[in-house]
């Protein structure tokens, strides 16, 4: 019995390296993923939520005309990516490629700036905000219906499957946020403080 409560003793203190655990994960998800935008491969791939997207649909030439251009991941037709290029497809990928790979830097950058790691941790926090917003933007989130009785809602697709992933990334950058804002808050503090004995020094 000793070592059960000595083993969940353990589990139980372990909640401040799974948040250290949980920053590089997220920072992981969003550097790799960000690297992958500059890939023509993935720029396709995310080419039906961006299409779909009321303010993203701005950034391409042609949102109404994406679905016979679509290619499976690994295949290549030069004509198709003809086309996305000249959609700016992958100008926008490209663009979308760099923020996400500054949010995964400014996360990394906790240990070194309290106020960078906060911003990323932010804005990590508010990313899958937008992705989510896709299962309602994106008709390729679900099923179609091609003659099975399971489409539509309920029924994810292997892209909103992907999608809904980002509901564990809210969670976990809302924890390394909380976790980020008592430090900042800390520093705050730690600054009103010094500025307070400075003040009180030239004082007398």
């Amino acid at each position: 019995m000793q070592y059960v409560d000595n083993v969940l003793a353990r589990l139980g203190a372990s909640d401040r390296l799974g948040l250290s655990l949980m920053r590089v994960a997220l920072a992981v998800i969003f550097l790799w993923i960000g690297a992958l935008k500059f890939v023509p491969y993935e720029a396709d791939s995310i080419t039906p939520f961006v299409a779909n997207n009321p303010v993203m649909s701005l950034f391409y030439r042609h949102p109404d005309q994406y679905k016979p251009h679509l290619t499976r991941e690994g295949q290549l037709v030069p004509a198709e990516r003809a086309w996305q290029t000249e959609n700016d497809t992958y100008a926008f990928s490209d663009g979308l490629g760099v923020v996400e790979i500054t949010i995964g830097t400014l996360v990394l950058l906790n240990p070194v700036s309290v106020p960078l790691g906060f911003l990323g941790a932010l804005l990590a926090f508010l990313t899958p905000f937008v992705t989510l917003s896709f299962l309602v933007t994106t008709p390729e989130a679900w099923v179609p219906a091609l003659g099975d009785a399971e489409h539509g809602f309920p029924y994810l697709s292997g892209a909103g499957r992907l999608v809904l992933k980002d509901t564990a990334i809210l969670a976990g950058a809302l924890l390394v946020l909380a976790d980020s804002a008592r430090a900042l808050r800390r520093k705050l503090a730690a600054a009103r403080s010094a500025a307070g004995r400075m003040a009180a020094q030239t004082a007398r």
